[in-house]
């Protein structure tokens, strides 16, 4: 078997398996979830009504059967890009405009994203306008949407382009380790990125207000002495705007982190109940979460890149997708399409170090605060953002960032266990 038919056939089988196991792990929840559409998990039957629990499970299943068609459509449009030549077509189009190497390389990339951007809106707007509004979510009006989409381009452009620029000069200029150079620009771009999202990207999509209530920064001053955390800067974000899930978020490094309360969420619980959800955000900073992500993502990172750089240097590599060999912008669009399906059984192992993550942010919350609050804040989470209190076991494994909620409210309890033996 030549190398190439090697690229090839690999490609087809991690293409079948990686597919039908994203698409059966989903008929395995919505089964799951119908199956115990009749009746409250007798854990939450003092908190969740029966209407709410059925609207969940309704709301779920719906977002798995878009889940479903998404996938379905990424499939073919994969093998349109490298079966069907699609990549092909892309190419030959920006070759004709007789540009140098690297204008061409940037604009072949850009056009591939924008492709991609205008083929995924029909999906954004479904379920913006029709599913998020059917189960009474969605608070965004066509004209946010819109400026939305525009914002987001304009901005993608002004980082993307510039980014692009280095990487193409560096992956041409910089000889056999241009893969190394890469690595550390790209790390240092990230960084740069993260210190810079919450207080000059984030703000052009939403309004941030300083927590105004004097009670609950009095208890948020208490709460950081008894944590041994100095941390000031807690923020109230007007989520309500576009959609009316609640959430709380931890956000930047070095003189711009901030703890993020969408405004959602700060009209559902009280006081104590806030508290405990930033106790539980600061558990990820003492935790060091944040530190130990971006460590696995950059270790990540730098295996991609040695591996782009041995099969760069491989035309078999190209021809198995019927492409040009020697064309570095070519080289990074096709392994950025296909490794996601050599890579995609990594994903219950992040999944597990994201939920590892979750549990110890909680026993610090649980630890600093009164685990009851957290719970019920919890719980009104779940009822509020309509979420599924029975997924199927395999597939929160797989995919959950977070424990699923009996697990998650079974831990915080064992804490009141303790407490009162």
């Amino acid at each position: 078997m030549s190398l190439t038919e090697l690229f090839t056939y690999s490609f087809y089988f991690f293409f079948g398996i990686t597919y039908l196991t994203k698409i059966t792990l989903i008929i395995l929840n919505i089964s799951h979830m119908k199956k115990n559409f009749a009746a409250v998990p007798k854990q939450f039957e003092d908190n969740i009504t029966l209407e709410q629990h059925q609207k969940a499970q309704k709301y779920t299943i719906d977002k798995n059967k878009l889940s479903i068609i998404s996938i379905i459509i990424n499939a073919f449009l994969l093998l349109f890009w490298l079966k069907w030549d699609g990549l092909v077509y892309l190419f030959n189009f920006m070759e004709s405009l007789n540009l140098s190497e690297l204008h061409t390389g940037v604009l072949f990339i850009i056009g591939f994203s924008m492709v991609g951007s205008v083929l995924d809106l029909p999906e954004k707007i479904y379920s913006t306008f029709y599913l998020e509004a059917k189960y009474g979510f969605n608070k965004t009006t066509p004209k946010i949407f819109i400026t939305d989409q525009v914002k987001g381009m304009i901005l993608g452009l002004v980082i993307g382009v510039p980014f692009l620029y280095a990487i193409l000069t560096i992956l041409n200029a910089l000889g056999e380790y241009w893969w190394l150079y890469t690595f550390i620009f790209i790390l240092s771009f990230q960084f740069i990125l993260v210190w810079a999202y919450p207080k000059f990207i984030a703000p052009l999509f939403n309004k941030f207000k300083p927590l105004e209530d004097e009670e609950l920064k009095v208890q948020i001053d208490q709460l950081a002495q008894k944590a041994d955390i100095n941390f000031e800067k807690y923020f109230v974000m007007d989520a309500s705007m576009r959609s009316s899930h609640g959430n709380a978020y931890f956000t930047g490094f070095g003189k711009n982190k901030r703890v993020v309360f969408f405004d959602t969420l700060l009209k559902t619980l009280n006081n104590n109940e806030v508290i405990s959800v930033l106790a539980h955000e600061l558990g990820h900073m003492k935790k060091k979460h944040i530190l130990k992500s971006l460590f696995f993502s950059s270790l990540t990172l730098l295996i991609g890149l040695y591996v782009l750089n041995l099969v760069h240097d491989l035309p078999e590599f190209f021809e198995s997708f019927g492409h040009f060999y020697g064309k570095d912008y070519l080289a990074i669009t096709i392994f950025t399409l296909v490794i996601p399906l050599y890579t995609f059984f990594l994903t219950p192992i992040f999944s597990w170090l994201s939920r590892k993550n979750e549990f110890e942010a909680d026993e610090f919350a649980a630890t600093h605060t009164v685990p009851r609050d957290l719970i019920n804040a919890l719980l009104k989470m779940y009822r509020d953002n309509s979420s599924s209190l029975t997924p199927h076991p395999v597939f929160s494994k797989f995919y959950y960032s977070h424990p699923p909620a009996n697990e998650r409210v079974n831990f915080l309890a064992s804490f009141e266990t303790e407490s009162n033996a």
